[in-house]
């Protein structure tokens, strides 16, 4: 694990617990889970294109799941 990979997990997992916090608040059910999902995928995925790239697709679908 390099420290990119690191950091960018901290990162999304930081702005997870605030989609999932946001999704609590509201009741809103897909950013409940795409905060989740945001928190727990970096423990699953080890190279730092694809965390980039999940990362940002996760953070991508409560925009345009309105």
């Amino acid at each position: 694990m390099s420290a990119s990979t690191l950091l960018w997990g901290v990162l999304f997992g930081s702005i997870g617990l605030g989609f999932f916090l946001y999704g609590k608040k509201q009741q809103a059910i897909v950013p409940l889970v795409c905060g989740v999902a945001l928190m727990v995928f970096p423990y699953f995925v080890s190279g730092t294109a694809w965390l980039v790239v999940i990362g940002m697709t996760l953070m991508a679908i409560p925009y345009f799941a309105k």
